[in-house]
């Protein structure tokens, strides 16, 4: 009697077993899905602050009060390194995301490595040029033209150093959890962050150093 409970029973817990783990898997890729769409609002929100800000730089790109022009001080060949860096980037970025998509957390590492590096030496070479500027007499309130300049362009500067804080937070993370479902989440996050930062600096370059310079 005890031996047919038993086989009676064993069947309907691991029935039961296995249909938690399933809802739990179920739930959990609810939640990875909720995040990702939560992130795409997110982008369309920063798409209208960047919107704004180049809809004010248009307004004011002929408002130099008498003050220094860009076409003194732009250097295209500069820009043209910096644009270089980001898409550099955006392509390493790509093969960290294929290496975990396959979970070989080496070869993720290493190109994420390289992306930060790329970033970090973009955001150098964007800090000095900004510094050049103002030695040269191109401050913030020299003109509503500059103003506007260093909103758009420091703007896009600090969201690229919150990427970059935001690829030291996820190096931890992957050292610490591995290729977890939250830590596959969050890298997907980054990624969209990080190409739509690209995107934006090419509106930038288009808009403001190459009509600066007609």
């Amino acid at each position: 009697m005890t031996t047919e409970v038993k086989h009676t029973f064993e069947p309907n817990v691991a029935a039961q077993s296995h249909g938690g783990h399933d809802h739990d898997d179920h739930d959990h890729h609810d939640y990875a899905g909720d995040t990702i769409f939560g992130f795409w609002i997110y982008i369309l929100s920063d798409c209208l602050l960047f919107g704004t800000l180049f809809a004010v730089f248009a307004v004011f790109s002929n408002s130099f009060a008498g003050q220094i022009e860009p076409t003194e001080l732009f250097n295209l060949t500069f820009v043209a390194g910096e644009t270089s860096l980001l898409l550099q980037s955006s392509f390493t970025f790509g093969m960290a995301m294929l290496k975990a998509n396959k979970e070989n957390m080496k070869g993720m590492l290493k190109w994420l490595s390289i992306t930060f590096a790329l970033g970090l030496s973009f955001l150098v070479m964007e800090l000095y040029e900004l510094w050049h500027f103002s030695n040269e007499g191109a401050t913030f309130h020299s003109s509503a033209y500059w103003s506007s300049f260093y909103a758009l362009v420091a703007t896009h500067g600090l969201h690229v150093f919150a990427g970059l804080i935001w690829m030291i937070v996820l190096f931890v993370h992957f050292k610490r959890d591995g290729f977890s479902e939250d830590n596959k989440t969050r890298l997907a996050c980054l990624s969209l962050f990080w190409h739509f930062l690209d995107v934006i600096w090419i509106c930038v370059f288009s808009v403001v150093y190459l009509m600066g310079v007609l």
